[in-house]
């Protein structure tokens, strides 16, 4: 994957790959950055009325990609993942730093990886403010930066019983996609090119997060599956969940699938970027507007209902309108972790 371009040093990678780029976003674009990359720190311009979003997401090769996957794709990715949390939050992006180890210097590696990084974030006006670079395992490292009313961020303990509980986009073809990879399933080729994306260059739902400000009760990004990140919702929220399966929104590729992968690849395939968020009923048609708007599709998956036991929990209604039983249920709520 890498080969070395032993004549770029930290400081010259820095400024051929990173810095131009930066500069070019800061003059192009009136953006609240004061200082960018070039000194010990950056510095952003705050408002009275503004708050401050901070996220920063991790992406380590073996563990978040496969080491031959595509830079372009990587550097879409690494950013898309932290601006998809600005988004659970209702904030709009302001600029992030970058960290980066890297086993060698490969300027070919470098060029696709730093094209995809500023593709998105001129996407989303997010320019790169400052970070560093150290030789070690490939290991990306991004912090982002968002802003937000005072008093409008969307928080997870917002939920509230009666609230519908809502998700952006669709879910499972991030899992359906890495189960191809993998050759757990079969997929044709051409299917498979094209929804790879949904894993590789996922889209941050910055602009719904943006409309939900006044709207959501609660919010969060899909990123370790729909279900155990619904979870967190509903403890921070101090409730308890019903959801119906038959409601997931699946792509056409993934309900070609028997009804176990659809289920078990929407409910906890992870990977999906999308939003899962709460609003009263009273928010519906509201809700409809802002996807029609937006040409997103927002689907209504359940409600939230009261707590019945010590913990929060989820009722899971089958396809066929009965109660998936308990066993059933652990199986579709379990979510990535890192550590298990």
């Amino acid at each position: 994957m890498f080969s070395q371009s032993p004549s770029l040093g930290e400081f010259d990678l820095i400024q051929h790959f990173f810095k131009a780029e930066s500069d070019a976003m800061l003059s192009e674009e009136n953006l609240p950055i004061s200082l960018g990359i070039g000194d010990d720190c950056a510095l952003l311009q705050t408002l009275p009325n503004e708050e401050i979003a901070i996220t920063s997401d991790m992406l380590v090769s073996g563990k978040h990609f496969f080491a031959d996957t595509n830079p372009e794709w990587l550097g879409h990715k690494a950013l898309a993942v932290n601006l998809s949390d600005l988004a659970a939050m209702g904030a709009k992006p302001l600029g992030f730093t970058l960290a980066i180890a890297l086993p060698e210097v490969n300027s070919k590696w470098l060029e696709s990886f730093s094209k995809g990084l500023f593709a998105i974030a001129k996407t989303y006006s997010c320019p790169l403010i400052g970070g560093d670079t150290t030789a070690g395992p490939l290991n990306i490292c991004i912090t982002a930066f968002g802003s937000v009313p005072k008093g409008k961020s969307i928080r997870r303990s917002g939920a509230t019983i009666g609230d519908d509980i809502w998700v952006s986009g669709s879910v499972g073809d991030a899992r359906l996609t890495l189960a191809a990879l993998r050759h757990e399933i079969g997929i044709e080729k051409t299917d498979l090119e094209l929804i790879q994306s949904r894993m590789h260059q996922p889209t941050p739902r910055v602009h719904l997060g943006i409309a939900l400000r006044d709207i959501a009760s609660a919010a969060l990004d899909i990123s370790d599956g729909l279900l155990g990140d619904l979870k967190h919702i509903l403890k921070a929220s101090k409730v308890d969940g019903r959801v119906f399966l038959a409601e997931l929104p699946k792509s056409a590729y993934l309900l070609q699938q028997s009804e176990q992968i659809q289920n078990q690849f929407a409910a906890c395939g992870g990977d999906d970027y999308e939003l899962c968020f709460t609003a009263p009923s009273t928010q519906r048609e509201t809700i409809a507007q802002i996807g029609h708007k937006l040409n997103l599709a927002l689907t209504r998956i359940g409600h939230i209902q009261a707590m019945k036991n010590a913990e929060s929990s989820i009722e899971l209604i089958a396809t066929d309108g009965n109660l998936l039983n308990e066993q059933e249920t652990a199986t579709l709520l379990k979510s990535f972790d890192h550590f298990a």
